[in-house]
């Protein structure tokens, strides 16, 4: 195998090459450093790279792997860390002009220190929006991150950095952050599989500003990976007080139960309240159609809600708001102009306000556990769109103020705390990548990653090979 095809290897597929010793950790950590120094001028994916402690860490896996003793499910994978998450020896800026360099970074998010005790190799941090508060990446820190299928166009967000990572090669798992779409939303614009686990599935340290909004969840190149990845984040820490406890079973082993005689629900509009654009609507109905062929019994119908999106606003905003809460005045002057907006809305909301919005959150939760009784997957578009222009919130002339607007499928089950993921399922008449939604009833994650996992196998889970053109 030559040494530039190990881009191209999903987690498992590297794995498997340690194991028969045709290729090493070193080797494939080289290449996975080399494509994202490639990638970075066009993409601007990366805050920064971590070559030298990479490739100090991969020559200690590939130590074990020749002792016939690798540390853990990762050892010598190549990972990429969204920079909301703290990894130790690296400052975690998160987008912004207001945070100093120079503390002391001496600590790892539950996420990072898991995928360390498994051996994985660290190569680098990747970008996001300012404390990652909408659903594109560009930052006052660290500019615009492009799509690799047009870098004229978004990666979506706000961990587009790591999006645009793994669909470019440069390492297989990526870890996300999700308050409201964020590794569902650049996942689909991408190209790649993103799972936003069950509230709490993976710990997160420090707490969210966000709250209990916000999710820790892999992406990578296909479901499996995303199974493997959950196995080692999802394990419990004491650092995070709502953190469920272990897992009742490995994500991998059950994988391959496929999707006959599961329930899914498939809801093109949520009721005719999203205006889905043609492509989108094509490329998901053809998959749906895979999932009956597969014997899942399928009927179209809705859940019973409304767009909760003034809800999710005043929690959001007064995240921002919280997040923020410190900051002199000459430092706020360093925010994206966006984000200051909100946190000045969110800033004025009441108590009142705040539980109100509580209040819609508990409902939206009951609707949706009542609607699971009856189907064990919900199916949707991941976005009603493909990727629009780069560096701006919201599609030109879309009538959108913020960018919920074209996000109406992803949110309102960061309110709802249910494991959602996207899987890519074709591209549009432009050729930019278009994702399905799985959402199930909270703890069920082994029913999406299943579903999504029968649809690669069936080959109803993909993009058309050399669609990115940045390589």
């Amino acid at each position: 195998m030559q040494l530039t095809d190990l881009t191209d290897l999903t987690a498992r597929q590297l794995l498997d090459g340690y194991r028969s010793g045709e290729f090493g950790p070193v080797e494939a950590t080289r290449a996975a450093l080399e494509r994202a120094a490639r990638i970075q001028p066009e993409v601007n994916a990366f805050v920064r790279l971590t070559e030298e402690d990479a490739l100090a860490q991969a020559a200690e896996s590939a130590e074990r792997w020749r002792r016939g003793e690798p540390r853990g499910l990762v050892d010598g994978v190549p990972v990429t860390v969204k920079d909301i998450l703290l990894m130790r020896g690296h400052p975690t800026l998160r987008g912004s002009r207001t945070i100093a360099t120079n503390g002391s970074w001496d600590e790892d998010a539950p996420s990072v220190a898991r995928l360390r005790e498994h051996g994985a190799v660290f190569i680098g941090k990747t970008t996001t929006p300012e404390y990652g508060w909408k659903g594109v990446t560009d930052s006052p820190l660290s500019g615009i991150t492009r799509n690799p299928y047009d870098p004229s166009r978004t990666a979506g967000g706000s961990s587009g950095g790591s999006a645009a990572a793994v669909a470019l090669g440069a390492g297989p798992l990526s870890l996300g952050t999700d308050g409201g779409g964020s590794v569902r939303i650049p996942a689909a614009f991408c190209g790649v599989f993103a799972l936003k686990p069950t509230y709490g599935r993976v710990p997160l340290y420090p707490a969210s500003a966000f709250g209990t909004l916000s999710h820790v969840g892999p992406m990578t190149r296909d479901a499996a990976d995303a199974a493997l990845l959950l196995d080692v984040i999802g394990a419990p820490d004491a650092r995070d007080w709502s953190a469920l406890g272990p897992a009742p079973g490995s994500f991998t082993a059950g994988l391959f139960k496929g999707v006959r005689g599961l329930r899914v629900a498939f809801s093109p509009t949520l009721g005719g309240q999203v205006a889905v654009g043609p492509g989108v609507a094509a490329a998901v109905r053809r998959a749906v159609a895979r999932l009956a062929e597969l014997g899942a019994y399928v009927e179209e119908t809705d859940p019973d809600f409304s767009d909760p999106v003034e809800a999710f606003h005043a929690l959001w905003f007064a995240g921002a708001a919280r997040v923020t809460q410190r900051l002199a005045p000459g430092q706020r002057e360093l925010l994206d102009p966006g984000l200051r907006e909100i946190c000045g809305q969110g800033a004025r909301l009441s108590a009142l306000e705040y539980l109100a919005a509580v209040d819609v959150r508990m409902d939206l939760g009951r609707r949706m556990g009542l609607f699971h009784e009856r189907y064990d997957l919900l199916v949707t578009p991941t976005l009603p769109i493909t990727a629009f222009e780069a560096g701006a919130e919201v599609p030109e002339n879309s009538g959108f103020r913020r960018w919920t607007g074209w996000t109406p499928f992803t949110y309102p089950f960061n309110l709802t705390q249910q494991p959602a993921a996207t899987v890519p399922v074709g591209v549009d008449g432009d050729g930019l990548p278009v994702g399905l939604q799985f959402v199930a009833a909270r703890h069920r994650d082994d029913l999406v990653l299943r579903a999504a996992h029968a649809l690669y196998e069936a080959g109803a889970a993909a993009v058309p090979p050399g669609g990115a053109v940045v390589v």
